[in-house]
């Protein structure tokens, strides 16, 4: 088998409607630019809140993609 290495970057997508879209945002803009994207993790959901309420869903996720052989 092959030896490959593989990045692993942290982001974080937001919604105002639920934890699934910001999940999606946070999947859908790096897929644009970057190649062979592995893996996806959600490893954290929060809320931010202003006066009490849910002014947005955050998904913190972490991604891998191949590192392409020069």
């Amino acid at each position: 088998m092959a030896e490959n290495v593989y990045k692993v970057i942290e982001l974080i997508g937001t919604s105002t409607e639920s934890w699934e879209k910001a999940a999606t945002a946070a999947r859908h803009t790096p897929s644009k630019t970057l190649r062979d994207l592995r893996v996806a993790e959600i490893c954290e959901l929060d809320l931010q809140l202003k006066n009490g309420k849910v002014e947005a869903y955050r998904a913190k996720s972490q991604m891998s993609f191949k590192y392409q052989k020069g």
